[in-house]
């Protein structure tokens, strides 16, 4: 075992501060990597401030961090995926069970018994729970650990962790390909990545805000058209006319005015997480055929397809660097929307801690 640098929150009312977590040493299929960036997800501040206590009560010291890219500097004797000097990344996940139906399909984000890489129990007993990526440091098992492709910037990689393959797995699902008629519901951290690939798959892409001053970026970003969601006009010409629509708006809000646009056997997933029910007027969905789901993240093979294609199309997150001393203002500011469109923390900040 060794001791890290890290950022951690004692409670859910106090600050993220300076801390030094456990690590374990690395095990035969272990890779430890020097952690160089981390994204900051808005699950991070929920966590943090145990604000999903009734599905994921928050343990403490809690070190969140799931948007991990860094460098390898010692793989266990078992290890044959990587070497040290590669540049690697970790999302959501840390283990799993590996024999249940979910992980034999490479579904490992259905296992019921996986293992995220923070606030949940440490199967390896280095801590009461495993702790995320505000470290400098952290070792993973090799069968979830991640190869960027080496012409990302690795501060625009980190978000693809997480922001990318959670738009990324249902586009995919659902077919999203040359021809298809995409909506992206709100442009923030998921939806500005929800953008980039349904262009980058050959879609149409409408973006729907209710802000006016986003249209331009979301035009920038790759969208075909924008319309303001208040605006009923603008949605009635889009009446019934969607393959597909990917809501990643995590306020409430009326669903109903997305499902109505959706075409026969059209589907509306949603990815933003609300924290009160959406009602659902069944109507919209039997008169049409019409489909409303939800999506996590993806399996680990569909997260290296995913950044695999995004170093074949040259895909990264928009983001803001900063340094961990700023962790806390970032979690203020991502409150108020005041980000284009993810932070990254350098994790060189940690040194002079």
């Amino acid at each position: 075992m060794f001791k890290t640098k890290a950022y951690s929150a004692a409670s859910a009312t106090s600050a993220l501060a300076s801390a030094t977590i456990p690590r374990r040493d690395p095990t035969d299929r272990d890779v430890q990597l020097e952690i160089l960036f981390c994204g900051i997800c808005h699950t991070d501040l929920h966590m943090v401030r145990d604000e999903w206590h009734d599905v994921f009560p928050t343990v403490y010291p809690c070190v969140p961090g799931h948007e991990i890219v860094g460098r390898v500097v010692k793989v266990g004797s078992a290890v044959t995926k990587f070497k040290a000097g590669d540049l690697v990344g970790v999302g959501c996940l840390v283990d799993s069970d590996h024999t249940c139906p979910n992980c034999k399909a490479g579904l490992e984000q259905f296992c019921p018994n996986q293992v995220l890489t923070y606030g949940f129990p440490d199967r390896h007993k280095t801590a009461p729970v495993t702790y995320g990526g505000y470290s400098d440091s952290i070792v993973v098992d090799e069968r979830f650990v991640l190869r960027i492709p080496p012409n990302l910037s690795l501060t625009g990689a980190a978000p693809l962790l997480c922001a990318g393959i959670t738009t990324y797995s249902p586009l995919r699902h659902w077919g999203v390909t040359k021809g298809k008629k995409v909506g992206i519901v709100g442009l923030g951290g998921l939806g500005h990545m929800g953008v980039k690939f349904a262009r980058a798959f050959g879609a149409h892409v409408v973006v729907f805000t209710t802000s006016p001053g986003k249209k331009e970026d979301a035009l920038r970003l790759g969208a075909h058209e924008v319309v303001l969601s208040r605006n009923a006009d603008e949605m009635k010409k889009h009446a019934a006319s969607f393959d597909f629509i990917l809501d990643a708006v995590a306020a409430p809000h009326d669903i109903n005015a997305y499902i109505n646009l959706l075409a026969r056997d059209g589907n509306l997933t949603m990815v933003g997480a609300p924290d009160k029910p959406l009602p659902v007027a069944v109507f919209g969905l039997i008169m049409g055929r019409r489909s409303f789901s939800g999506s996590p993240i993806g399996g680990i093979a569909e997260t290296q397809e995913m950044l695999d294609f995004c170093g074949q199309h040259n895909i990264t997150a928009d983001v803001e660097v900063i340094p961990m001393q700023k962790v806390n203002e970032a979690y203020t500011r991502m409150v108020k929307s005041d980000v284009k469109y993810r932070f990254s923390i350098d994790m060189d900040s940690l040194k002079s801690e």
